[in-house]
């Protein structure tokens, strides 16, 4: 009698086993300062049971309900009193019950006081399937059809955490002081899923990269070494093999009626006071492309899902900052309300947001302070300096005249007073999603140069793309495959190793020297963290600024002549005294300025006094 009892017991649980199939997030933190937790709960007909819990400090505030039977949404209260725990939520209906174990964690100490990557910092951009490929066990998952092809351009190349960790101490020696990795999460398309921005998880690190314990244990030995882990987010839009795509939540779900209509990336519309509104609901609510489907962040629970979902790992895995990907494509109040939340929480964090405008006028209406005429509010502390990086390159490229060469880069600071906080914006030479810098400089060494100091010790914080300090190239085309190339010495049989040197030019390893003079004098010098911007109007391809404080000055001087050059230092005394003494930072030797200096062509002085 006892066996048939049991065993009938063991029957019930195997078939309501079948109701929850996933609740997310699986746990939680005590002391966060929003007290509740919005759990999405997907099942068969889980709509069917009533969720109940006894737990000191946390109850369940309300239930709600969708058009789809399959899901419910919980929050929980959780308040001041609640324990670090399980908390035990059962679901019943008439005839079945079945428990799931919902973890209360103890937050780290001083979790909400986290200090995000900031003006001292110098980040490495890193493509992960193309950086290290460290455990060659997982480059090939069974479940995962996108296998393993090194000599594809879009095919997956073996690139994984664990590289990234082992060689921790080279980014370190370099001067890197964050990492920010294209995205992680597990990526369960056909093909092309190497860049990780078609998201079919959310909260599972993709097993071809790792797993979640691997991803904590980058950001805990990173941490040892003095370097953030940047996560990058991914708001607008997820993988068409997204596990809800077969039962979604609710049918608004996703824009569009969950059917493919292309945005017209029309991103001015957002700020056009003339704008259709027929082409800002194509821009926000159009998808980029068929394997993206664009979601409705309108829909609260979807807010709530994503907001939280980025919550989660800056606590599961000890963020020091997010960067966000295609940030206008949003919807704008969702995106407020996510950026509001991530700072009130964490309100020393950064994030960093994409908008691929050239305009300064629309990268500036993002940025937190900005007071916008149409009153919307972000509360993103560094847009990325797209007009910068534009000016740069187009600087360098072009003959010396008015208005162009360095006149290109003077006239996009100028615009700094457009900018809540000008200060605090990503700059960046290039990054994955653009032909390499010294690729698009024609491999010019000489202007390449001139960008790496001007990146290393212009305002804002610098970004630099893996792969930068060695002049990776992309010389046969401006496909992102070919961009996001393989790192010397992270893969098999590759005939030169960026980490030791073997096999690189002499080029190469002067640019990684250059790297390495620049990034460290930049660490240890907070004038270039936090020191004033004054700047001289370029004179016949010779451009000046200084970066300067109480304490300390640098003057950085470019030369773009082919012919060296002498400069009248009178022009400078507000900032330069007579028979100032200095150091040249380039090449370790000490001057005394009189009344002009020389500058050699094409190339760059950088001096401390």
């Amino acid at each position: 009698m006892k066996k048939i009892f049991l065993l009938l017991l063991l029957t019930q649980s195997t078939l309501f086993a079948q109701h929850i199939e996933r609740v997310e997030p699986s746990n939680w933190w005590i002391n966060m300062k929003e007290p509740t937790v919005q759990l999405l709960v997907h099942g068969n007909q889980i709509s069917e049971f009533s969720p109940s819990l006894k737990y000191k400090g946390v109850k369940i505030e309300a239930v709600h309900k969708t058009d789809n039977p399959n899901y419910l949404f919980i929050d929980l209260l959780i308040s001041k009193k609640a324990e670090a725990g399980t908390v035990d939520i059962n679901f019943a209906n008439k005839s079945e019950k079945e428990t799931f174990k919902f973890e209360l964690k103890a937050r780290r100490p001083n979790s909400a006081k986290r200090e995000g990557f900031n003006t001292s910092d110098a980040i490495y951009l890193i493509t992960p399937d193309r950086f290290v490929n460290g455990n060659t066990s997982n480059d090939n998952i069974d479940g995962y059809p996108d296998k393993a092809a090194p000599s594809k351009e879009f095919g997956r190349h073996g690139g994984d955490i664990q590289g990234i960790t082992e060689h921790l101490d080279y980014i370190s020696d370099m001067g890197f002081t964050a990492i920010w990795p294209m995205p992680l999460e597990e990526n369960n398309m056909d093909d092309a899923s190497y860049h990780g921005y078609a998201i079919t998880d959310f909260y599972k690190i993709d097993p071809r990269y790792g797993s979640n314990q691997e991803y904590y244990n980058l950001s805990s030995e990173s941490k040892k070494q003095g370097i953030k882990i940047i996560k990058d987010v991914v708001l607008n839009h997820c993988g068409s093999k997204h596990w809800w795509m077969t039962d979604l939540p609710s049918k608004d779900w996703i824009n569009n009626g969950g059917h493919f209509k292309s945005t017209n990336h029309r991103r001015e519309t957002l700020r056009d006071i003339h704008a259709s509104q027929k082409d800002k609901e194509v821009m926000s609510d159009g998808w980029f492309v068929e394997t993206m489907p664009d979601m409705n962040q309108r829909n609260p629970f979807l807010a709530n899902y994503l907001i939280q979902n980025a919550i989660w790992w800056i606590e599961m895995a000890d963020l020091g900052g997010l960067r966000v990907d295609t940030y206008p494509y949003s919807d704008q109040d969702f995106s407020s309300r996510w950026s509001k939340r991530i700072m009130e929480e964490y309100p020393n964090f950064n994030i960093t947001s994409e908008e691929w405008s050239t305009n300064p006028a629309i990268t500036s209406y993002w940025q937190r302070g900005k007071v916008n005429a149409n009153g919307y509010k972000s509360y993103v502390p560094t847009p990325m300096d797209f007009p910068l990086q534009d000016a740069l390159v187009k600087g360098l490229n072009e003959n010396i005249a008015w208005g162009t060469d360095f006149n290109r880069v003077y006239h996009s600071v100028s615009n700094d007073f457009l900018y809540a906080d000008a200060s605090n914006l990503l700059i960046f030479a290039d990054n994955h999603d653009m032909s390499r810098i010294y690729t698009q400089l024609h491999e010019n060494y000489d202007h390449f140069k001139m960008a790496m100091v001007l990146m290393a010790t212009m305002r804002g914080i610098p970004q630099f793309y893996y792969g930068t300090e060695i002049l990776m190239t992309n010389p046969n085309s401006d496909s992102h495959g070919e961009i996001r190339g393989d790192f010397p010495g992270g893969f098999a049989n590759m005939s030169s190793n960026a980490f030791t040197s073997v096999g690189l030019s002499d080029k190469q390893k002067e640019a990684q020297k250059l790297f390495k003079t620049l990034l460290n004098y930049r660490k240890s010098n907070p004038v270039l963290h936090e020191g004033k911007l004054t700047h001289f109007g370029p004179e016949n391809g010779v451009y000046v600024y200084f970066r300067h404080s109480d304490a300390r000055k640098v003057m950085v001087i470019f030369n773009k002549n082919e012919k060296n050059q002498s400069i009248d230092l009178n022009r400078f005394r507000e900032l330069l005294p007579e028979n100032s003494t200095v150091k040249n930072v380039l090449s370790d030797q000490t001057l005394t300025l009189g009344q002009s200096i020389e500058i050699k062509g094409s190339s760059t002085l950088l001096l401390e006094f």
